[in-house]
């Protein structure tokens, strides 16, 4: 039997899913680079959450909970089917909702898809999905020396690619 406690994590979650989930499922997206796939992840995480939401001490942190829980299952799902797929920018755009902070700057985007996955998933989480480096580090099971390392070297290579695209755009 449920406690009262339960009921009330349980309210919170789903009204917590249903104001973030393009938030959920464009991170999702990000790993697996397909629609359907992305959408089957975040649905997997969904479950994956409510069969353990007993468990979510503090309702404070349901955020970098289930960040971390779709995270995991987006890297679980691309081992089991031991595949990246790349899409065209027509597809991801028709795919992206309108939002702020979504990717409008072309080069970026090429620049982070570019990097490396443990670097791209640092500055996605932190600068995409406004988490705190703590909050990365700990969805990522990483250290937090660790976390700000790969975001330093990410953003490094960023600045070179950039500098980069920037460079043949000038003399091209």
């Amino acid at each position: 039997m449920k406690t009262r406690n339960a009921f009330q994590h349980e309210e919170i979650f789903v009204q917590f899913i249903r104001e973030q989930k393009e938030r959920f499922y464009l991170l999702a997206y990000n790993y697996t680079k397909n629609e359907q796939d992305a959408l089957d992840v975040v649905q997997d995480s969904i479950q994956k959450a409510m069969l353990s939401l007993d468990r979510l001490e503090n309702v404070e942190y349901m955020k970098s909970w289930f960040y971390k829980i779709v995270v995991r299952t987006a890297i679980d799902f691309l081992r089991k089917h031991k595949r990246l797929q790349v899409t065209d920018d027509d597809t991801l755009q028709n795919l992206t909702p309108a939002q702020e902070d979504v990717y409008e700057n072309v080069d970026l985007e090429h620049a982070l898809d570019e990097l490396p996955q443990m670097y791209r998933e640092v500055v996605i989480l932190h600068y995409f999905e406004d988490l705190k480096l703590a909050d990365v580090a700990n969805i990522l099971n990483i250290n937090l020396s660790t976390a700000k390392s790969r975001l330093y070297k990410a953003l490094k290579l960023l600045k070179i690619q950039l500098q980069d695209v920037k460079g043949e755009t000038a003399h091209g």
